[in-house]
């Protein structure tokens, strides 16, 4: 199934601001149908197994599983090992139902889970590094190890309101360190099979563990324990025992990981791409295909990237010639665009009230506009919400979903330390790609749903972002951005991110380039500056092929409609396709192409 970084990020989408609950699917009645029901069940029961963060995350870590609130998940050599193995049983008891029985949404999800079973066996065969599956290298890097998300897993995910919570935090805290030095197993172990991240990755994790190695008074490890602890009056010195774990397994854990980490400098080499990987080339082939979920070569990957970024620089030109922007490359005028500070709101809490207004209004006229392209809308409410200022200096813009039974909004939170950095011209885009009718639509459809649990929360990045990167451009044919020349600009500096990602990613582990050369070319496309261009291919370089997900996916659903009206002429139906592609959950490219041939053939009979 998904390695661990996308379940957990599932996890989060299904219940990020709260708990969510479970809806079963009921059985089907008779032959194939039912052993996929069953098994279906029976893969979520065996992840949930797996993963106590994921029984935390789904807010399932009562009752039956209240233990798990109190354990991190096996990262050790063995750990590893019994995934592969349990991957591999699990694609054995799918290929023994009968596919040939199998129609419809059955068909679907048989396919959608043998698509991700089979990519990561195949992967798990072909090479003994990288955890299960492909797409995620390195064990320690900037990006990768539990030092990197499990701060903010306790104090965003594990709740706090009974004492029970509380001493189950702390044992988590011990849990903790034993992950840390599981890791240490394993990165000792791709170290001998020279697997061992670049030295910027290096030191990027060392940077990042030095702030984490903070003493227990300042440390967010210790004191969100305490702060929640004391909120709800439970009783007890929480402090003392949270800091007598802390000092004595987690930071002792975190300091052996940082002794490795040194003395991997002195072995790390510049080189970027995972080519210089044992058996590379194909390790990044099967990223490639496991993070797009289609057959595309890396070179096609890259020239889809190449032709988009020329086809956008076209339209970015005609539209800067008409704000008066005349001189320079597309990328160079982007940067002046910034630097004119156009469309920025003051940067007083007044003003940053008024840009939320502003968001909140947008939404509102796209959510008045969505009939005319959908026929089932969520239930689930969206709206903008800034950061507190309490957090915003640490924390990121990002989306929460609404409660199932839409009782509760979807959030989308915007960061507004500076306005400065969100110039209201890209603000739209990025509210149709985060909100409506982008993450928050399809996020929110997919929780209402009746699908099997295993479905939900099983992310395919190619559909679920490409799903969004459509929003953008369907935005865009709604005549969102007509008249407004800066908010397009917007919507294509947007998507010359993506296409500049298609390019700098297949740069990097498929054409050899360096980092350097990956990070001006980036910086470019979409006139970023160079800094922030190179924290984007840093990260490229450690999660290879994620990058390019993202306009795969989007083109994907684009020739799957374009295909559809081909085939359907006057009765293709807009709202019918969007079905097509949203009702069925996040699933693999290659059946999402099977998913519209239903619907062109139902169409037409």
């Amino acid at each position: 199934m998904q390695n661990r970084r996308q379940l957990l990020g599932a996890a989060g989408a299904l219940a990020l601001s709260g708990r969510a609950s479970v809806g079963w699917a009921q059985p089907a009645q008779g032959g194939a149908e039912a052993q996929l029901s069953k098994l279906m069940d029976d893969l979520f029961s065996e992840t949930l197994a797996d993963s106590p963060e994921l029984v935390t995350g789904l807010g399932l870590d009562t009752g039956d599983r209240a233990a798990a609130k109190a354990k991190l998940h096996d990262a050790s050599l063995a750990g590893i090992a019994r995934r592969r193995a349990q991957n591999a049983d699990q694609l054995r008891r799918l290929k023994a139902i009968e596919r040939s029985q199998l129609s419809g949404m059955a068909a679907i999800n048989y396919d959608t889970l043998l698509f991700g079973l089979q990519t990561t066996d195949d992967a798990n065969r072909q090479f003994a590094y990288g955890g299960s599956g492909a797409g995620s290298p390195y064990t320690l890097s900037q990006i990768d190890g539990a030092y990197t998300y499990v701060p903010d897993f306790l104090s965003s995910q594990h709740t706090i309101e009974t004492r029970e919570d509380a001493e189950a935090y702390v044992a988590r805290l011990g849990e903790f360190a034993r992950v840390m030095d599981e890791e240490i197993e394993c990165a000792r172990r791709d170290a001998g099979l020279g697997v061992i991240p670049p030295d910027f990755a290096v030191a990027g994790a060392l940077d990042q563990m030095k702030v984490l190695h903070a003493p227990p008074e300042t440390s967010s490890l210790v004191t969100s324990l305490v702060e929640r602890a004391k909120a709800k009056g439970i009783a007890g010195d929480w402090a003392k025992e949270a800091a007598a774990v802390y000092t004595a397994k987690v930071l002792p854990a975190l300091e052996r990981q940082m002794a490795l980490l040194e003395e991997q400098k002195g072995k790390a080499v510049h080189d970027a791409g995972v080519w210089r990987l044992p058996d590379g080339e194909a390790y990044y082939a099967a990223c490639l295909k496991a993070q797009t979920t289609t057959t595309m070569t890396p070179q096609e990957v890259h020239q889809m990237g190449l032709d988009v970024t020329r086809d956008l620089w076209a339209r970015a030109d005609v539209l800067f010639k008409q704000v008066g922007f005349t001189q320079g490359t597309v990328g160079e005028r982007y940067d002046a665009l910034y630097k004119s500070k156009k469309l920025v709101y003051p940067n007083t809490d007044a003003g940053k009230a008024k840009l939320v207004a502003d968001l909140n209004k947008l939404v509102q006229q796209m959510e008045a506009r969505l009939p005319s392209m959908f026929d089932h809308l969520p239930k689930a409410g969206l709206e903008v919400r800034r950061i507190p200022p309490a957090t915003e200096q640490g924390a990121s813009t990002h989306y929460t979903s609404g409660s199932l039974d839409g009782t509760r909004p979807g959030i989308y939170w915007i960061n507004l330390r500076d306005t400065a950095e969100s110039p209201f011209w890209f603000m739209p885009t990025t509210t149709f790609h985060e909100g409506v009718p982008g993450h928050h639509f399809q996020i929110s459809l997919a929780q209402e749903s009746d699908l099997p649990m295993i479905r939900r929360i099983s992310g395919f990045g190619a559909y679920v972002e490409g799903w969004a990167l459509y929003s953008e451009q369907l935005a865009k044919e709604m005549g969102f951005y007509e008249g407004e020349p800066l908010y397009e600009l917007g919507y294509i500096h947007d998507a010359l991110l993506r296409s500049g990602r298609l390019v700098t990613d297949t740069g990097l582990h498929h054409l050899r380039w360096s980092r350097e050369k990956a990070v001006t070319t980036l910086s470019g496309i979409d006139g970023d500056p160079i800094t922030l261009s190179g924290q984007e291919i840093e990260r490229y370089a450690c999660n290879p092929g994620q990058a390019c997900s993202y306009m795969v996916g989007k083109l994907t659903i684009l020739r799957l409609r374009d295909k559809a009206k081909a085939a359907l002429g006057g009765r293709f139906d807009i709202k019918a396709f969007h079905d097509a592609v949203l009702l069925s959950g996040a699933m693999p490219l290659t059946v999402l192409e099977a998913a519209v041939d239903n619907y062109i053939a139902t169409a037409k009979a």
